[in-house]
């Protein structure tokens, strides 16, 4: 006889399940996450917080009629399970397999894409509006994270949420977590709402009280009402939520089942907006991962009776380099701040965090602040170094252009997870970095070719180099090749890693090393030797080298991990031909699409960017007899 989880083959089974088999299948739906997660590695911590809470939301609601729209979406892996993707899992963030997030081209039962945070009560507000235009009558539900509520947008959406009056409402999964802890004053405001039902009841007694005495002069009741204004700011700060216009319910345990059953039937069919504040647990269920939420928050393959990870690879992530330099740096220039958005682990930045406490922000989830906040910092001449991940850096481009190229000031940004990141595919592959800052006036950018690049890369960009700077670098363990190539960093100059004729090579940081193994395979073939470069500046372009190539080299490959639009490829294309220089250019970089989830090897070799993929497409170019 199969489990329960065997009864849910489409969206809308759990509907037909009697509510006392609920509590047995949460039971289920965990074990069940652990034995594939183990295998696979995912955001484990989160989904097995959420159990009851999308339970109870998938059992009241009717899905796909009614809408869910999941910010961030790695909390989602239930609600993909309840709706009839449980003999995915085995794929689940692998190469052509199950996306880890919500995709509305996998399932109807998605209403909305997602990846990055704090935005999902715009999208489901603007799905919200359209079913008003449309004369529908269908519930629809933004969930969001309480470290997701610490980015701005969240309060854009609420702003704007409260003020259209319609049948919308928003679940506030409070697990006092986000990668790392939540940090700022909306963290500290929802610990009170987490401790604190006096407001709740002083509010109810006045409302008995001022419907009691209905004769009360007009001058007795504004009275009244200040002094009720006043108590909620004295007894409970989450009065901020009522004032954007929204019925706040809450904190509501969010592993009582029945409970939140019966708020969300009570809710169901609204008509104004409500916040529903909902207590959850992260990892609940897991002892290891409710020990370490942080750890557990997205994890590779790891055995399930210890919580350890397995298959790990040796040596220093870059991340780790970065983090390691970081403080190096530090004590040697106290001018230096370190800055995160919310991964102070994640970019390698706890070390410097506790040997300069007072020099460390975690602006929280709020790339644009920031961005702004180091530019105020580079102001007064500090020397702020944003870490960041490439593709959280995207919604921060504003800021860069006009808080801090524009003023052209000292902002450093160590841009983590660079190029393509793996297994949580679009919404996270760090490819267009290169192609929206290197256009930037006064931005510098360099990528290193390996980790003690990385180090002096740093030393520069703190200590020698003016105005904006970025440094960015990939995800995984550091490159530890071409150590006895250490030329010095000199603004805007190429490293020759080996000289050559008739073809050049030039690469882009790590790609290097694929590049090179191209290079010996054209040699094994019996050509001359391909001039090998490390271009290490992407903006400013070694102009210098660029002319001298040509006497040397009438063919060109440029090899980055970016698309190709834009990035480094287009920018040696455009310089050969503004200079009317009659060279064959061939950019090998990532097509022009959002690329999918993968092992970083599976990627490459699928586009034809690893030492393979690189030689061939080479050989194709230059055709067969080209050399001696």
């Amino acid at each position: 006889m199969g489990g329960l989880l065997d009864r849910i083959q489409t969206t809308g089974d759990i509907k037909k399940f009697k509510k006392e088999e609920l509590d047995p299948l949460c039971r289920e739906l965990r074990r069940f996450l652990l034995q594939n997660v183990c295998k696979t590695g995912g955001h484990l911590a989160s989904n097995l917080g959420v159990v009851e809470l999308t339970v109870a939301l998938e059992y009241i609601f009717n899905l796909p009629e009614d809408k869910i729209v999941w910010d961030v979406g790695h909390q989602a892996y239930i609600h993909k399970i309840l709706t009839g993707r449980k003999t995915g899992f085995s794929s689940l963030r692998q190469l052509d397999g199950l996306s880890g997030f919500p995709k509305p081209n996998e399932s109807e039962a998605d209403a909305f894409a997602a990846g990055h945070s704090s935005t999902s009560i715009s999208a489901a507000l603007g799905i919200a509006k359209a079913r008003d235009l449309q004369g529908k009558k269908n519930n629809v539900i933004a969930l969001i994270g309480d470290g997701s509520m610490t980015g701005g947008l969240a309060y854009e959406a609420l702003n704007n949420a409260g003020r259209e009056k319609t049948n919308f409402i928003v679940i506030l999964n409070d697990n006092q977590m986000s990668i790392d802890n939540n940090v700022g004053a909306i963290s500290k405001h929802l610990n009170t709402l987490r401790t604190s039902n006096r407001y709740r009841m002083l509010k109810d007694n006045f409302k008995q009280f001022r419907d009691q005495v209905p004769l009360l002069g007009k001058a007795t009741y504004l009275v009244l009402e200040k002094v009720r204004d006043s108590a909620k700011v004295l007894f409970l700060e989450g009065a901020v939520f009522e004032e954007f216009g929204f019925k706040y319910i809450g904190p509501v345990d969010g592993h009582n089942l029945e409970e939140m059953l019966e708020i969300f039937q009570n809710v169901k069919d609204t008509k104004e907006p409500i916040l529903i504040h909902i207590k959850t647990t992260k990892g609940k269920g897991y002892l290891p991962a409710e020990k370490s939420p942080g750890h557990f928050h997205g994890v590779g393959p790891f055995d399930i009776k210890t919580g350890n990870g397995v298959g790990k690879s040796g040596g220093l992530s870059w991340s780790a380099v970065f983090g390691k330099k970081m403080v190096e740096l530090g004590k040697h220039n106290p001018n230096v701040v370190g800055i995160t958005a919310a991964m102070c682990s994640g970019t390698g930045l706890e070390a410097f965090q506790a040997t300069f406490p007072k020099r460390f922000f975690d602006v929280a989830i709020a790339e644009q602040h920031g961005t702004t906040f180091a530019a105020g910092l580079a102001s007064q001449g500090m020397v702020p170094v944003f870490a960041v991940y490439s593709s959280f850096l995207q919604r921060a481009y504003d800021q860069v252009i006009h808080d801090v190229c524009m003023e052209n000031l000292h902002v450093v940004f160590a841009i983590d997870r660079a190029g393509v990141v793996g297994a949580d595919g679009e919404t996270h592959q760090g490819v267009f970095d290169l192609s929206f800052l290197t256009h930037i006036p006064n931005m510098t950018v360099l990528s290193p070719k390996n980790a003690w690049e990385l180090e002096e890369m740093l030393e520069f960009a703190v200590n020698v180099c003016k105005g904006p700077v970025a440094v960015r670098y990939p995800r995984g363990t550091a490159d530890m090749d071409f150590v006895e190539h250490k030329q010095p960093i000199q603004f805007g100059k190429a490293e020759v890693i080996q000289k050559g004729k008739g073809i050049a090579i030039l690469a882009e940081g790590h790609m290097l090393q694929a590049a090179k193994g191209a290079a010996e395979r054209l040699v094994e073939d019996g050509l001359d030797a391909p001039m090998l470069v490390n271009m290490r500046f992407i903006s400013p372009l070694d102009e210098e080298l660029l002319k001298g190539i040509t006497l040397d080299c009438d063919q060109i490959f440029t090899v980055e991990d970016n698309l190709r639009k834009g990035g480094f490829g287009s920018k040696v294309l455009e310089f050969y031909s503004d200079g009317g220089y009659q060279v064959s250019i061939t950019n090998l970089a990532f097509p022009d699409k959002f690329i999918e989830q993968g092992t970083q090897g599976q990627l490459f070799a699928r586009y034809g960017l690893d030492g393979e993929g690189i030689y061939r497409k080479m050989k194709e170019k230059i055709g067969e007899g080209y050399g001696r």
